[in-house]
């Protein structure tokens, strides 16, 4: 009868610590999702001559900080950290290169553009290199962050020579001009709509022809 009861208690155990695992594993594999957040900036690009020729973008470079889906935090020059419970919906390099390509399509001045992923051929390549894309505080003890930092270097390559035509650095900050978060995302839109602007108004200035000609 002891026996038996023993038994019993240790099945009983058994069952307890298979719960507790199977909880905690529960608990590993569904963590609280972050909210979402993407970027709609509105990118002004000049009026002028219609581009005859095919560019593709690649994916900006960009350094391990920036190159997440987490959204980056600078309270000094020289360290790095991310908002809480709130993220990009993807990579921030890949989240901009598509916003390029945006901003070239809407301007109407070009041929043909695309993403470098679409495996077609073009007269020239995009290459870039998000180096800053973080919120910032002007003090670092302040509460929330005063501004956003945008800063992309960028190079035209002439395909498929792959010689480079053409490079230039586009760079912009905006304010932050509220408490909420929101706010903070209002200024990403801002500086990162003036970068892409500058850049594919620079880009369709220059003096390129298609490949052959």
């Amino acid at each position: 009868m002891r026996r038996l009861w023993g038994r019993r208690l240790w099945g009983r155990r058994l069952l307890g610590a298979l719960a507790l695992l199977g909880l905690a594993a529960c608990s590993t594999l569904n963590p609280t999702a972050p909210q979402l957040y993407t970027l709609t900036p509105r990118a002004a690009v000049g009026p002028g001559p219609r581009a005859d020729w095919q560019l593709l973008v690649e994916t900006p470079a960009a350094a391990a900080g920036i190159d997440t889906p987490r959204i980056a935090l600078a309270r000094t020059p020289t360290s790095l950290d991310y908002f809480a419970d709130v993220s990009w919906a993807d990579r921030a390099p890949n989240m901009v290169q598509g916003l390029i390509v945006q901003t070239f399509e809407d301007s109407g001045r070009i041929v043909s553009v695309g993403r470098d992923t679409v495996g077609l051929r073009s007269d020239y390549v995009l290459k870039s290199e998000l180096r800053d894309f973080q919120a910032e505080y002007a003090n670092p003890g302040a509460a929330l962050p005063d501004r956003v930092h945008v800063r992309l270097s960028a190079k035209l390559v002439a395909m498929p020579r792959r010689s480079i035509e053409a490079g230039e650095t586009f760079e912009a900050t905006a304010p932050v001009r509220g408490r909420s978060f929101t706010d903070v995302v209002a200024a990403f839109d801002e500086a990162l709509g003036r970068v892409t602007g500058d850049l594919a108004g620079w880009a369709l200035s220059q003096r390129l022809k298609p490949a052959g000609s």
